[in-house]
């Protein structure tokens, strides 16, 4: 299952689609995309690709709706995302929520270059799962890598199980079980950081090249976790001269 799309001078361009990887385009303000789920989800054995690159042009990517990852007894749900954004692109990201299910597996890979002319909004979330269930998801592999002009500037690698993040946060005494990350990328990162200081979001830092923007945002209710990401985006899209965009999501 995969999908395969460019973007050139604003151009929309659809290289490959094997369902059931499904789309929504829109152009009326601004190119915008909305993924679709898998059928209902990510099940065991599924492998998902998807593949996206940006010359000259502005795009804004988000997913239907949360992706939920169901159980399995041994074999993970697989999900790939490559992107590389280049000459004066800007591509704007927003995840909803990752649901992992009682005893799913799951790993995912994703690849971002971009190159010193092009910037980005990259945000997901993780959930406890679903409403009556608290990390009990069994294993979670996530390879997040971010690469400027082809050369690495920020690895991520988590290998988590579903009972030691349990625990951890029994540990650390913390209502919280909604974590909201944030990777970010502007023509004046030291600017741009100062805003998001002014504004309360203290979680911010560097990579060490000064290149990447990064912030994690804990909580324990949806609505609020969602609030602080639009407000975020918001705050990076004026800083990019641009006007409020809706998604068209409740």
């Amino acid at each position: 299952m995969s999908i395969k799309f460019s973007l050139k001078d604003d151009s929309f361009f659809l290289d490959k689609l094997k369902l059931p990887s499904r789309y929504y385009y829109f152009n009326k303000q601004e190119n915008y995309i909305k993924l679709l789920n898998i059928g209902e989800g990510i099940f065991p054995q599924d492998k998902i690709r998807t593949s996206i690159s940006l010359n000259n042009s502005n795009l804004i990517l988000t997913t239907e709706s949360a992706t939920k990852i169901y159980p399995s007894k041994k074999e993970y749900g697989i999900n790939k995302i490559d992107i590389n954004i280049e000459n004066n692109s800007n591509l704007e990201f927003l995840n909803d929520e990752l649901i992992l299910y009682k005893d799913s597996k799951y790993i995912q890979f994703f690849n971002l270059n971009y190159d010193d002319n092009s910037t980005f909004f990259y945000s997901d979330i993780l959930s406890r799962g679903r409403s009556f269930e608290d990390f009990d998801f069994s294993n979670v592999l996530m390879k997040n890598t971010f690469s400027f002009n082809k050369k690495l500037e920020y690895l991520e690698k988590f290998d988590v199980v579903g009972d030691d993040l349990k625990d951890y946060i029994i540990r650390k005494n913390s209502d919280n079980f909604l974590f909201l990350k944030i990777y970010i990328t502007t023509k004046d990162n030291k600017k741009f950081l100062d805003i998001l200081e002014q504004n309360s979001f203290n979680s911010f830092t560097y990579t060490k090249s000064k290149d990447l923007l990064i912030g994690s945002i804990s909580s324990n209710n949806m609505n609020d976790i969602k609030k602080v990401q639009k407000v975020i985006w918001g705050l990076y899209r004026h800083f990019l001269g641009k006007n409020e965009f809706s998604l068209g999501k409740q």
